[in-house]
Formats: structure tokens, sequence, C-alpha cells
């Protein structure tokens, strides 16, 4: 039986496109994986928790070999834990300012631990440690979009997502846009064409 977690970025609610899009993907997949477990994590609901001197300086500690203590240290491990107990991962990422909501850098930087999400060695580097897991992201703008002039943004959300996932090991990730071409003003035929992607993905993840 798998294990899915839905990391939901996007503050909007009923509102959002990316929130609607990965709703289409949890459908098919429920449907296609009847006995897979679900969960969703929304990020903006608080229990996020704060990754500031405290934090760091455990940090430092593991990397100059010693044991990191302290009530930060335990809340971003009990937020890795939470992350690593599942084997597929769906984030739904609204574009802010050319990258990604600020809650979302956030969690990434609270869970991206040594001997947690990832290995250090002085001569080799990086080793990612979330080796066997799947992604699959959604990926909205209300601007930007391929192809469009330097003046409609640029993109710095997909390309950020998709290192960051490489370098901590996992490496199947799979994508839906919507971005919508407001030089028409006929946003329709692509939010159709993203939920018809994202339910094809849905069913086979």
């Amino acid at each position: 039986m798998s294990r899915l977690l839905h990391l939901s970025a996007s503050p909007r609610g009923a509102r959002s496109e990316s929130l609607a899009i990965a709703a289409t993907f949890l459908d098919a997949f429920r449907e296609a994986d009847p006995l897979s477990e679900v969960d969703t994590w929304d990020l903006w609901d608080g229990t996020l928790p704060a990754f500031g001197p405290d934090a760091v300086a455990a940090k430092m500690a593991v990397f100059a070999g010693e044991t990191p203590t302290g009530d930060a240290w335990a809340r971003a491990e009990e937020a890795f834990r939470r992350f690593d107990s599942y084997d597929r991962y769906l984030f739904s990422v609204p574009m802010w300012n050319a990258g990604v909501p600020y809650v979302l850098k956030q969690f990434i930087d609270v869970v991206s631990q040594p001997g947690m999400v990832f290995g250090f060695d002085p001569v080799e580097g990086y080793t990612g440690l979330l080796t066997g897991k799947k992604a699959a992201l959604v990926l909205t703008s209300a601007v930007y979009g391929p192809g469009r002039p330097a003046s409609f943004g640029s993109d710095f959300q997909a390309p950020f997502l998709r290192d960051w996932l490489r370098w901590a090991g996992v490496t199947e990730i799979d994508e839906v846009h919507f971005r919508p071409d407001l030089a028409t003003a006929d946003a329709d035929a692509g939010r159709a064409q993203a939920h018809a992607d994202a339910a094809e993905l849905g069913k086979k993840f």
C-alpha cells in the first residue's frame, strides 16, 4: 500500500487553481489505488516550525560532529519524520514573484537537514537520502508562461523544486502546468488540459 502526502502551498482555498488541479489528481489517484493512504499538509495551517538562530546552531553542531539539542531542532526532526513517512508526494504550488510561496521555502529549509534529507562528505559532496520516493508537481502561474517576453517574468519556481528534489534523492518527478495565456484572455482551454493531465498522471502515479 502506498502512502501519498499532498503538500499544499496555496493560501487561496476554493479560489486556488493549483489546489483544484491537485484535487483532480488525487481523485484519479484514489480511484486507481483505493487502498492507498492519502493525507494533506496545508503548509499554512500553523504547524510548520520556524527555523531561526537556535535551529541553525543545532544544524551547525551536526556538521561539527556534535549532538544537536534544543526544542527548535526537535521540531525540525518532527516535521521531517512526518514528511519522510510517505513514499509519494504531490506538491501544489502557485508561482509567487517568479518563485515559490515563502511557506514552501520555509518547509524546505526546515526539513533539509544533515542525516535527514541529505548526507555530506567533504570529498564527495552531498548525497540525497530520500531515495525510493517519487513526486508530482502541480505548478501554476498567472502571468509567466514559456515563450512569453521577459516582461512577463521568469521561472524560478519549477527549476528550484526540481533541483531540490533531485538533490534530496528523489529522481522520479512528474509535472502538471497551468500557465494561462493572458494575451488571449481565454484560460479555459489551458485549464481543461491541466486537469486532464492531472487526472492521467494521478491514475498511474
